[in-house]
């Protein structure tokens, strides 16, 4: 990490020329990642990451640079150079003074830190998990995982005086498992982590993971086609809420918001969505994969209801988004690594619980799709329309699963299917993914409680 009077240099002298705001983003990751094919383990790489990214902003303009090095004259060069992209005079010629940041104990706590723990320990994770599912069925055919371990320190100073520092460590396991059954072939997927050390793994049950994955692409794999047509459709908790997530969180992020290109600018204090939809990012619970103890521009993460019984309540805001809007940056600020410049982003967004017995929602349905698991799609953040392919779903007739079904799509808008929603359940999940946007690949939670949407298109097979 860089001393406080380097940072302090390389503030004042990226203000030379009359900057608003300077932000010195420090960080050092060490990583380790094992890949496998069935029982063999293909790839293990383990290392350390360290780096320094400069943001200038002058007005509403951003300018960023980073390099890789704590040599004091590459950063002081680094920050002249930033500096010399505005033309103007020094507006204050003063020596930056920093501030500790005073904030709680993070309630993220890890006990065992991945560094100390053997190569082959967590490959022996991967191993087990493999012969857990390939056990399962006949029809598993190969598996495929993937282990990582993060711990990443960063520090933070600005031109306002804020001095902050914050450490995350991560892991997590991606299993996949494919199964053939009749020249078809379906794959099932589980992928637990969390903000722990190695602890993590005494607290789940990997191997059920796997046996999880197994179970998805044995039954799918066997299936019949989806019909199609416009049907409700209960989507089970957990991952089902990546539909969220897509279509509806990222037109709820400042950075879209502040700059008229979301569904939802200017709509603060309206209806939005039903009444039984209540939208949250929540960066703070404790442990939970997408949280941290501070953003990184430094803010303390929070709780920031952004739907709240179908009327919208707030945007997720960093600094430069909150300063289009005139509002306070929430703790919503979020990067890849010091590469990219920070900007709003998820961390951990569900859709809260409500109060209707799962139960319920298929006693109302007489022919529709319970999308049990959802997989990749698309979403366009300007419009909010989307498509996202049923990974696991199951056919519903008069009340009752009837089959599972294959090869099904759920096709939409994000500003309407808030509005669909009818019946939302009280077994609140959350699951663990990556978001790919304009600040690299971040580490997010997305969930929901199994909820209804009383219509909606599906995409399958005609006539089936």
């Amino acid at each position: 990490m860089l001393s406080e009077a380097l940072l302090a240099q390389l503030i004042d002298i990226a203000l030379q020329t009359g900057g608003d705001f300077v932000e010195v983003f420090t960080e050092q990751t060490d990583c380790t990642e094992l890949s496998a094919r069935g029982s063999q383990i293909e790839n293990a790489v383990s290392g350390t990451d360290f780096g320094v990214g400069i943001r200038l902003i002058k007005d509403l303009s951003c300018f960023y640079g980073y390099a890789n090095s704590s040599d004091p004259e590459v950063l002081k060069a680094l920050a002249k150079q930033l500096s010399e992209s505005l033309k103007g005079s020094r507006l204050d010629g003063q020596t930056q003074v920093l501030n500790p940041l005073l904030t709680a104990p993070s309630p993220h706590i890890f006990l065992n830190s991945p560094r100390t723990v053997a190569m082959q320990t967590k490959a022996d994770l991967l191993r087990s998990a493999h012969f857990a599912a390939t056990g399962f069925d006949k029809t598993i055919i190969q598996t495929d995982a993937r282990y990582l371990d993060q711990d990443q320190h960063i520090q933070i100073a600005n031109s306002n005086g804020l001095y902050a520092t914050d450490r995350r460590v991560r892991t997590r396991v991606l299993f996949r498992a494919m199964a053939e059954f009749e020249g078809r072939m379906e794959s099932g997927y589980s992928g637990p982590g969390a903000l722990q050390g190695f602890e993590f793994y005494e607290g789940i049950d990997l191997n059920a993971h796997a046996i999880k994955a197994a179970q998805m692409a044995a039954t799918m794999v066997k299936a019949d086609y989806c019909p199609a047509g416009k049907f409700p459709v209960i989507i089970d908790n957990g991952f089902g809420g990546l539909i969220f997530h897509e279509a509806c969180g990222h037109s709820l992020e400042g950075s879209a918001v502040s700059r008229g290109n979301s569904v939802f600018t200017g709509k603060l204090g309206q209806k939005i969505a039903s009444d039984v939809v209540t939208l949250v990012d929540d960066g703070s619970i404790q442990n939970a994969w997408g949280s941290s103890g501070i953003d990184d521009e430094g803010t303390p993460t929070q709780k920031n209801m952004l739907i709240e019984n179908g009327t919208l309540k707030n945007y997720m805001l960093d600094t430069l988004s909150a300063k289009r809007m005139g509002a306070v940056a929430n703790g919503s600020s979020r990067r890849q690594s010091y590469r990219f410049a920070p900007t709003s982003r998820m961390s951990n967004t569900y859709i809260d619980s409500g109060a209707h017995q799962v139960a319920d929602m298929f006693a109302a349905t007489e022919n529709g799709l319970f999308a049990k698991s959802l997989g990749a799609g698309s979403v366009n953040p300007t419009t909010g329309d989307f498509n996202f392919s049923v990974v696991e779903g199951y056919w519903i007739k008069n009340g009752k699963i009837e089959k599972p079904v294959r090869g099904a799509t759920l096709v939409g808008n994000g500003a309407e299917i808030l509005r669909q929603v009818d019946m939302v359940g009280n077994n609140l999940k959350l699951e663990q993914g990556y978001c790919y946007a304009a600040s690299g690949a971040i580490f997010v939670s997305m969930g929901q409680p199994t909820l209804r949407i009383q219509s909606m298109t599906v995409g399958g097979r005609a006539g089936v």
